[in-house]
């Protein structure tokens, strides 16, 4: 046998031994059981939040089935502030945490990636079963159809002509309810922003048909501090024009920019 071909032959046998050797060890051991293994195959840093699980794969990762449920509920499941938020209470009943949460991607980045579709996908499950029991949540379906209402079995082009997009936002709405609910009409869940969309002239007189003055407007605050500042002392609180740049709320007429809180 040649020099060469037995190089070759010894070099083969190593890495079937390697490809052999390094999972058996890493199933029976776990990952901490090779120096430099985690080092080798992660794909990223971890975020500043899981910080304290970097070379510990096994925390997450399920040997040929990846990142699973009940791996994420084991440590947040007990998050009440997250469960008694509106935006975030169908966390109680959710069963997949990889279609938002992606991790890997560096210290400073928050393992969040909403993904609107997998809300949808879930949605359109008849029974929704809590991760980890294997047994249907009492009113868990009911309330996902209450949360995702108008949701059909064929889906839809638009994730947010499914989605009852006021479920998880309407403590959010900027547009303190003027545009009603039907968010889909305008907006898209790849993107808040509205692809050609220009706001009315500055010299609109109208501003109250969609905007709304804020709280200190309709107290004592208005008199004595905004009228004082933009000079408009007969200004009255639907008149926005007379004092606000369409710019800006805080863009003032003859004043310039000017922040109160």
């Amino acid at each position: 046998m040649k020099v060469t071909d037995a190089t070759y032959l010894v070099l083969g046998v190593a890495a079937l031994m390697t490809v052999v050797l390094v999972p058996a060890a890493i199933y029976r051991f776990g990952t901490s059981a090779l120096p430099f293994w985690t080092e080798a195959v992660s794909p990223g840093e971890m975020s500043a939040a899981h910080a304290f699980l970097g070379g510990q794969c096994a925390a997450c990762h399920t040997p040929n089935q990846g990142i699973k449920a009940t791996s994420c509920i084991t440590c947040h499941a007990p998050d009440a502030a997250v469960l008694a938020q509106q935006s975030t209470a169908f966390h109680a009943t959710i069963q997949t945490c990889a279609g938002c949460h992606v991790e890997h991607q560096g210290k400073n980045v928050r393992p969040i990636r909403i993904e609107h579709s997998v809300l949808t996908r879930f949605g359109m499950r008849a029974e929704p079963v809590v991760a980890g029991l294997g047994q249907p949540a009492t009113g868990s379906a009911s309330a996902i159809k209450q949360l995702l209402a108008g949701v059909s079995s064929t889906g839809a082009a638009n994730d947010g002509e499914a989605l009852a997009c006021a479920s998880c936002h309407g403590v959010r709405d900027k547009h303190r309810t003027l545009f009603g609910q039907q968010c889909a009409d305008c907006h898209a869940t790849i993107s808040w922003k509205i692809a050609g969309f220009l706001h009315p002239s500055p010299k609109s007189q109208e501003c109250s048909q969609c905007h709304q003055a804020p709280p200190s407007h309709n107290m004592m605050h208005f008199a004595m501090m905004d009228q004082a500042i933009t000079g408009q002392v007969g200004a009255r609180v639907e008149q926005c024009f007379l004092c606000h740049q369409t710019s800006s709320f805080n863009d003032i007429k003859g004043v310039g920019w000017f922040k109160m809180h």
